[in-house]
């Protein structure tokens, strides 16, 4: 099966769970980040598509709703798996992926998963490195990067996933 995986990852931290996601996922799978790259594509040519993002400020990236925005009915098509990277935890972090993923593509999903995430104090920009001060307290990195559950999410998402 080819999937599409499209992401972005504002510090790197959602690239990190791309590139360990693309190691254990099967068959051909292109990642594109679409902060970065400019890869044109037609989900046409994909049987599965993966989209994955970050919480700022309590919200997923622009292009990661823009992305889902245009190409919501042909998504709800495909064979999906919804991932989030988030520093929450339980019941806020599930509320966090619930506001970032639209409830008919939630519903079907055949992955999906909360992989924690990272405070990369050195690659914020003074504004950010102020906010996360401020609000969660962090003045230094920190990783809850949930290597076990990229794991999971791979092995759910090839276990379900319709062969071609």
């Amino acid at each position: 099966m080819k999937t599409l995986l499209v992401y972005c990852s504002s510090h790197g931290t959602t690239e990190k769970a791309v590139n360990i996601l693309c190691e254990h996922l099967e068959g051909e799978v292109l990642a594109v980040d679409l902060k970065r790259d400019k890869v044109f594509f037609d989900l046409q040519d994909f049987e599965g598509v993966i989209i994955g993002g970050s919480i700022h400020a309590g919200e997923i990236q622009l292009k990661i709703k823009n992305f889902i925005k245009k190409h919501h009915d042909e998504l709800i098509e495909k064979e999906l798996g919804l991932f989030l990277c988030c520093m929450n935890d339980g019941e806020v972090a599930m509320e966090q992926f619930n506001h970032a993923f639209p409830h008919d593509l939630r519903k079907n999903s055949i992955a999906m998963g909360l992989f924690g995430g990272e405070f990369l104090v050195s690659k914020m920009n003074f504004l950010e490195r102020q906010i996360v001060k401020k609000v969660a307290g962090i003045t230094a990195e920190q990783s809850k990067l949930d290597i076990s559950a990229i794991m999971e999410f791979a092995m759910r998402y090839n276990s379900v996933k319709v062969p071609v």
